[in-house]
């Protein structure tokens, strides 16, 4: 018989300088490539010490560690820019990102388009630990990809609820914030605690830093798989979608559509669950005002970039068409974009989509908008656009 071990607890969550600091411990490397990244990280630092954050003991440790998680990301990447120049000259020819709000089918979307072999998509331990992408068949001979495998087993057994809100593990395509927000700039922190200065920084800031970065973090990770096309995958990559196009001009944008009401509601139960117990603030109706204002503002910047580039680079997906024929829909975007359908990704879509309507990839979701204090009538006003 095993018994769950205590959550970590820290008194606070520390300073950015405290934090910097434990992150070159951690990994023996001193070089973050500048200082663009700091204010960023102090103001996000600062706001997560203050009473308004309401973070408990155990806010305190789980926010200092993501932040200091992208600050070790930072650290490993600045060093392997080093070692590996030649992954500047790694040309990203029309990547597709796959965006839309939370909860929209992005997840099963853009897992459905890895699957292709002719295509890559950026695992979870690689946003966490950048490096060329390994070989397949050496990673579980890998000691950190072990661990962090080893990690979300025993958050699948301790937190069942959660893997059927969104499965996640070390080897799975996962979402590109993780990358983004090694500038300090990322709408995932907002989704972890109640952060308005933060948030309202945030709000003002060109994010062509922020991609310019992930490129490099993409040449960086692909640089062994260069035949490849990426996909990627961020709802709030509807918030940059100017400095995502700067970045990369001929990008392939999938934006999936459904009733926001329903987006709005999932959203909130996903940061409630992965937030549970950590702040007597960022719960309720105040977790709830938080996302619909951030998801409104994301949605209201999309509509109004989007217009300003060729729509031929666009394509809409219907979640209830999504989920009545999946593998449809995506031979429908490689209709849309001209790409090649090859039998084999056809098979390799199929196959996948099988699996993931079983087992601990089977959504299994419940939620309601009353539980943030929220109304089906302030959601649609809201995104009334």
């Amino acid at each position: 018989m095993t018994t769950e071990a205590a959550p970590r607890q820290r008194a606070d969550v520390g300073s950015y300088d405290d934090i910097a600091a434990a992150a070159v411990r951690t990994t023996g490397l001193e070089d973050f490539g500048g200082t663009g990244h700091e204010e960023a990280f102090r103001i996000l630092v600062d706001d997560l010490g203050s009473p308004d954050a309401g973070l408990t003991g155990v806010g305190n440790y789980f926010m200092r560690s993501e932040v200091k998680s992208a600050l070790v990301a930072r650290l490993l990447t600045q060093a392997r820019f080093a070692e590996r120049p030649e992954h500047a000259d790694v040309a990203i020819e029309r990547p597709i990102f796959v965006i839309g709000l939370p909860r929209t089918g992005t997840t099963a979307l853009s897992r459905l388009l890895c699957a292709d072999p002719g295509h890559q998509g950026l695992e979870m331990w690689l946003t966490m630990f950048p490096q060329p992408r390994p070989p397949r068949e050496t990673w579980d001979a890998d000691p950190i990809f072990t661990a962090m495998q080893a990690a979300f087993r025993e958050h699948h057994v301790t937190n069942p609820e959660f893997m059927g809100i969104h499965y996640s593990d070390a080897a799975e395509p996962e979402e590109c914030w993780r990358v983004l927000r090694q500038t300090g700039k990322s709408l995932g922190f907002e989704s972890l605690a109640h952060v308005p200065t933060y948030s309202a920084w945030l709000a003002k800031q060109d994010w062509s830093d922020a991609y310019e970065r992930h490129k490099q973090n993409l040449q960086l990770i692909g640089l062994n798989d260069q035949d490849k096309r990426w996909v990627l995958k961020n709802p709030s990559h509807m918030i940059a979608l100017d400095a995502l196009m700067e970045v990369y001009p001929d990008a392939l944008v999938v934006m999936t559509q459904r009733d926001p009401v329903t987006s709005v509601a999932s959203a909130c139960s996903l940061s409630a669950e992965a937030t549970a117990g950590h702040s007597t603030t960022f719960v309720g109706e105040t977790l709830g005002r938080d996302q619909l204002g951030h998801l409104s503002r994301q949605w209201e910047a999309f509509w109004d970039a989007r217009p300003r580039y060729d729509q031929a680079q666009f394509f809409d997906v219907d979640y209830r068409g999504f989920v009545r024929d999946p593998v449809g829909t995506v031979g429908a975007i490689y209709d849309a974009f001209g790409l090649t359908w090859t039998q084999e990704a056809q098979d390799a879509v199929r196959r996948l989509d099988e699996e993931s309507r079983s087992g601990p990839r089977r959504p299994s979701h419940t939620y309601d908008l009353a539980d943030y204090g929220l109304t089906e009538d302030e959601v649609r006003a809201a995104f009334a656009r």
